[in-house]
């Protein structure tokens, strides 16, 4: 009952009830509390109608069902509705609350909880944050505090077998109908084919991406490591945004790169500032603040807590920061972050080529500082999960032309003198020399076939 009580009220009232609670007084008791305690919610009954989105589903009866909060006024179907964003109109189907199944109502008034079916066929008109208020009424002004939705990471989404775009194309449009926050538009690479490049809200919104369209859509998908979206100034003036390392300009065309930096808060017990503190400054992380937390009479167990804030860049927090913030604290720390600014930085395109050949999906925007030791890992890793072939595989890691790591994967070698029981040298020595001319023309022709796990290894650099 704590956390049901703990979300609907503030912290001191929290712990007055929680009180009574331990002296034995009843369930029905404590409920007649909260109704006395809690405030009722605020708002105007007789205002115009602002209804606050917080989520969203689609159906395929009813359209995009939107979940909502009504803050002034009162929502039935008997007006057309707006959505004061976009100014979008839409006709309602239908009003009701959750008990916890949808109930249909005829109307919400100020401060309930319900939802409303809009007929609406893509969940991207309907976003959180927005307002709905009456079309032949409308409010004056939105509820604040909307935001569009803005995509932080990239990634490509290729299919493993390349006949199978359509089916990744049907699957990610009918994702698209659920997923408002999603974005994609087509793109090809020369090592995987056609496919997606796409923009997800974090880290966790593309592993459930990918989860989704695995287990929904039965595919077998292959994502490139994440990128973020950096600003990229010309020495000709021209500004663009670069969210694909394979579309970054030649470096001789690049004035300057801006990277996006983020506000970290990171609440931990006071035992493990060093460890946190160590790996954040160890990711170019610029130390703003620090505070303790009051004690509380529910503290935690592992001792004093302690607020710390930083800002670092994005692209660092991409390579396992939250599993290693979680690991240094035994799990205790929590954080939060949030688009700070752009700031320019010594970045630098390091290419990867397999066989002499760049692999575009591999290539990945990095500071200067780490290029190297990063290739280094890089290459290291790729020469363990690329297979053997018949003939020699260099991997090397490149920052514009200059080599910076290099390994080699050992070819499979064929015994053809097994067949020779004596006889002359020059006939074994023939036989080795013919081998030897086979596997440089297979070199040249010869196609290396990469598997997914590749393609994943700069995620498990920083493990």
């Amino acid at each position: 009952m704590a956390q049901e009580i703990e979300a609907v009220m503030g912290y001191g009232q929290k712990e007055m009830i929680l009180a009574s609670a331990k002296e034995g007084v009843g369930t029905q008791e404590v409920l007649e509390a909260v109704v006395q305690r809690i405030p009722p919610p605020t708002g105007r009954v007789q205002a115009r109608l602002r209804a606050l989105i917080f989520d969203s589903k689609y159906d395929p009866y009813k359209g995009v069902i939107a979940y909502l909060r009504v803050m002034d006024g009162a929502l039935s179907t008997k007006r057309p509705l707006r959505l004061m964003s976009n100014r979008r109109e839409l006709d309602p189907l239908e009003v009701g609350v959750f008990r916890p199944a949808f109930a249909p109502t005829q109307q919400l008034t100020t401060g309930e909880v319900g939802y409303v079916a809009t007929g609406l066929k893509t969940v991207r008109d309907c976003r959180v944050g927005d307002t709905i208020t009456y079309d032949d009424h409308p409010a004056s002004e939105p509820l604040p505090g909307y935001r569009p939705a803005k995509p932080m990471v990239f990634a490509g989404l290729y299919p493993a077998n390349a006949d199978e775009f359509p089916l990744l194309r049907d699957a990610v449009d009918k994702l698209h109908l659920n997923d408002a926050a999603l974005s994609y538009e087509p793109e090809s690479s020369i090592a995987l084919g056609p496919g997606f490049r796409c923009g997800f809200l974090g880290l966790l919104h593309m592993d459930i991406v990918q989860e989704r369209l695995e287990r929904e859509y039965d595919l077998d998908i292959l994502v490139t490591a994440p990128s973020v979206e950096y600003r990229v100034l010309k020495v000709d003036g021209e500004e663009m945004a670069v969210d694909n390392p394979a579309k970054l300009p030649r470096m001789e065309e690049v004035l300057e790169i801006s990277e996006p930096w983020m506000n970290v808060s990171v609440i931990a017990p006071e035992r493990y500032i060093g460890a946190l503190m160590e790996l954040v400054t160890g990711r170019r992380g610029e130390f703003k603040r620090m505070d303790y937390l009051e004690h509380g009479p529910l503290e935690d167990a592992a001792g004093r807590r302690v607020l710390l804030e930083y800002q670092m860049p994005l692209s660092e927090m991409l390579l396992d920061f939250y599993d290693q913030l979680k690991a240094r604290s035994q799990g205790y720390a929590s954080m939060d972050y949030s688009f700070a600014h752009h700031a320019p930085a010594n970045m630098v395109k390091l290419d990867i080529l397999v066989n002499q050949q760049p692999v575009d999906a591999l290539s990945a925007i990095v500071h200067a500082d780490r290029a190297q030791r990063q290739g280094r890992q890089l290459v290291e890793k790729l020469r363990s999960l690329i297979p053997r072939q018949l003939f020699e595989v260099p991997i090397q890691a490149a920052i514009g032309g200059r080599v910076v790591a290099r390994e080699t994967i050992r070819p499979l070698r064929k015994n053809v003198l097994a067949k020779c029981y004596g006889g002359d040298v020059t006939r074994k020595m023939k036989l080795l020399e013919k081998q030897k001319a086979g596997k440089k023309r297979m070199k040249r022709v010869g196609n290396v076939d990469i598997p997914q796990e590749a393609f994943m290894a700069l995620l498990r650099l920083g493990k």
